[in-house]
């Protein structure tokens, strides 16, 4: 897999039928190791061992509705009272971070009303607050750790 502009973390891939798998820790599971899905298990594990969020607040792949139509957030992360607090949406590193990108998670955040948004490829990063009174958000360097 393409080497990302994340922090290198270990991972249990295995091979199974000509296709490779990865082992989800939040789901608990193995899923199909696509690009995209490398970007999220790298994400994820970012969150977790780098910014120090709680494993236990971080879902990956979550259904929420949008515009009474039913959705998956590649990752989301909640605060101490369970709300959502960050929204991540993943690209595979070969795919352009666009507009439109930014659109479809300004579409999430509408039902969710996240504090922070992220948009990555792996490669490029975009991390956003949101100011929800002024309807805008603010681009920051990185999102705050946890505390």
């Amino acid at each position: 897999m393409i080497r990302l502009n994340l922090p290198r973390y270990p991972f249990r891939v295995k091979s199974k039928e000509n296709k490779l798998y990865i082992f989800d820790q939040n789901r608990k599971k193995e899923v199909l190791l696509t690009d995209e899905e490398w970007v999220r298990q790298h994400f994820v594990e970012y969150l977790v061992k780098g910014k120090n969020y709680p494993r236990s607040r971080v879902a990956v792949e979550k259904q929420c509705q949008v515009e009474r139509m039913t959705k998956r957030t590649d990752i989301i992360v909640f605060d101490r009272k369970g709300e959502v607090e960050i929204i991540v949406e993943c690209k595979a590193p070969s795919i352009a971070i666009n507009q439109d990108t930014f659109d479809q998670i300004a579409r999430y955040n509408l039902e969710l009303k996240a504090n922070y948004l992220i948009v990555t490829n792996g490669l490029e990063h975009f991390f956003c607050q949101m100011d929800h009174e002024a309807r805008e958000y603010k681009f920051l360097r990185d999102i705050p750790s946890y505390v």
